[in-house]
């Protein structure tokens, strides 16, 4: 029998989606409560479509962790995906001759047991003091204590990813659906309990999205204990990003503890 492959698109608005619909789902993550874009919603089944504004595209990969069945899954956004070649942001880009293809994908899948994004390297900061400076190093510390408690065993892992100038970042990944539970498994009790501890009622709409963001951090933690073989391969941006914003808002969060408190796409303050 044939394997099967998905990649669970993210989305919270409707926007352009590969033609390829055998393997790229969109799922509107969020949509409790919400109008139906037309997309698969996260809020059938099995899922925590509730908790969206606060755990981000996760909920979406709750969704396909609990309710899609498939051999290997995978994890991109509406304006993030895979491309076997390195290519930049453009007005009139045709999407789908840049996206992993199925038979790319497979190729890719032959060979590894994981597929990532190239690594993002900060440089002059670890992960955990770029987030301290970003963002607040309270939501690391208390990350830590409950990884101490429920996954002891991963500690060292998390301080020495803690440590790292570089990391898999996006919460993008393809992958057997096997390993896919496997890292579910471990990280939504993580998360979960997070969320208990973490009082975030006073926070904003961006503030309040750091579950997605620390479950960043985590997957390279998970990702350091296990014993896969790992395929970096290039993404793209499908909307355009404000560099110089970004490089400027980071030298502020750095040298003058001014956090960030909007994405750094172009028309977009969220």
């Amino acid at each position: 029998m044939s394997k099967t492959y998905r990649i669970i698109v993210a989305t919270h608005k409707q926007f352009q989606m590969p033609e390829d619909k055998d393997l790229y789902i969109p799922i509107q993550v969020g949509s409790e409560g919400k109008e139906d874009l037309g997309y698969q919603p996260d809020n059938q089944g099995v899922h925590i479509s509730h908790l969206n504004p606060y755990y981000c595209e996760l909920t979406g990969l709750y969704w396909a962790w609990k309710n899609l069945e498939c051999d290997y899954l995978g994890l991109v956004h509406y304006r993030r995906y895979f491309t076997s070649k390195r290519h930049s942001y453009r007005e009139v880009i045709s999407m789908d001759d840049i996206i992993l293809s199925k038979s790319e994908v497979k190729n890719l899948l032959s060979k590894y047991d994981v597929v990532v994004p190239k690594k993002r390297k900060y440089y002059i900061e670890t992960l955990y003091s770029h987030y301290a400076h970003t963002h607040d190093a309270n939501h690391l510390d208390v990350t830590r204590q409950i990884v101490s408690e429920l996954r002891p065993d991963y500690i060292v892992a998390f301080d020495q990813v803690m440590k790292q100038r570089s990391g898999y970042m996006f919460n993008m990944f393809i992958m057997s659906k096997e390993n896919v539970a496997a890292y579910c498994e471990w990280l939504f009790p993580i998360i979960d309990e997070l969320y208990r501890r973490l009082d975030v009622t006073d926070y904003s709409a961006f503030d309040a999205r750091l579950f997605g963001r620390i479950s960043e951090r985590l997957f390279n933690v998970w990702l350091a204990k296990q014993d896969l073989r790992i395929k970096e391969i290039p993404f793209i941006y499908m909307e355009k990003i404000d560099l110089i914003q970004k490089g400027k808002s980071f030298l502020q969060a750095k040298f003058f503890g001014k956090k960030y408190g909007q994405s750094f796409y172009i028309g977009i303050k969220e």
